[in-house]
């Protein structure tokens, strides 16, 4: 009997549930903590300048080289490599927005993203989960749907920001749809459809017009859904990335653009060197977005880690990544 009340002080498992504070989005009233000088960060910003003029990267489709070009960069079709010219950067990256808002299915759950706006969302797509009652094991789609049913129940969540768990019970080919069904079925936040192709996120705003309401011109003024684009470091976007970003923002919905730059593999064994990159990267898809759509929200994401130099395999939560 004690056992059991202990149990049911602690959460819904025992009957006694628990409490948690109402909806709402913090606000950060903090200035960030500034690792390197005004100075510093600057001249890491021309680095990355110099390497887009210099170097470049490779967009590898046909149809993000027509677009590229007709903005003006300088575009090498046999090797697929696009070098761009800083004052192009600085020109197409300024008419992308300082914040936008996200829209939910329910308006009380639409967020701000930008300035100190704060959002909170589950992890994207890890291929197990676990529980006391069943251990660990590779993800199901009821498993998917009980963490997103434990997601929309937090007011803390403020976003899906992906699979809770891959649900790798069902085709990959269909998949998506089944995923986007219960994001819509099961939670009144917005969403996240992955960029693997224009199909997938095509059919994802389909199905989100139909969920609200809504018909695609509405849409492109309202940003519901959200992507991330991640570029192929070093100096790499590949084609279904390209073909997910460019319907996202024909469609006026925003993308998260995130290099997967590892100190040591894909990017310069310095910090420094690595966060050069990473903003090339990062400028470049961004500028490339506005060329697609002006104005369509854009989001920069950075994930410069780095890698075990002994055995190469990607480190996480080390002093380097909280300093990049």
């Amino acid at each position: 009997m004690a056992r059991q009340g202990r149990r049911g002080r602690r959460g819904p498992r025992g009957g006694g549930g628990f409490k948690q504070p109402p909806w709402r989005q913090p606000v950060n009233p903090y200035e960030p903590i500034e690792v390197l000088t005004e100075e510093q960060v600057e001249s890491i910003h021309l680095a990355s300048l110099t390497v887009l003029e210099d170097l470049g990267l490779e967009f590898l489709d046909d149809e993000a080289l027509d677009i590229l070009a007709a903005a003006g960069a300088d575009v090498d079709r046999s090797s697929k490599r696009v070098r761009f010219d800083r004052g192009l950067i600085a020109e197409s990256i300024a008419t992308a927005p300082a914040e936008f808002t996200l829209h939910a299915r329910d308006p009380a759950r639409n967020i701000v993203i930008g300035g100190n706006h704060i959002s909170f969302s589950p992890v994207g797509s890890p291929p197990n989960c676990s529980d006391l009652d069943r251990g660990r094991r590779p993800g199901t789609y009821e498993d998917y749907c009980n963490l997103l049913r434990i997601s929309h129940s937090l007011n803390i969540i403020h976003v899906i920001s992906g699979y809770p768990v891959e649900p790798i019970d069902l085709p990959p080919a269909t998949r998506h749809l089944d995923a986007y069904y219960g994001y819509i079925t099961l939670t009144d936040r917005a969403w996240h459809p992955y960029s693997l192709g224009r199909e997938r996120i095509a059919d994802g705003i389909d199905m989100l017009c139909i969920a609200r309401g809504v018909d695609r011109e509405q849409l492109k003024g309202e940003a519901s859904l959200v992507s991330v684009i991640n570029t192929n470091s070093p100096l790499r976007v590949d084609g279904p990335m390209l073909h997910g970003m460019m319907e996202m923002a024909r469609s006026g919905q925003p993308s998260i653009v995130t290099p997967f730059t590892l100190s040591g593999a894909m990017a310069p064994v310095t910090i420094a060197g690595a966060l050069a990159q990473q903003n090339a990267e990062a400028l470049a898809v961004i500028a490339f977005s506005q060329m697609i759509n002006p104005g369509v929200p854009v989001i920069y994401g950075g994930f410069t880690s780095n890698v075990d130099m002994k055995t190469g395999a990607p480190a996480f939560g080390t002093p380097e990544y909280s300093k990049a």
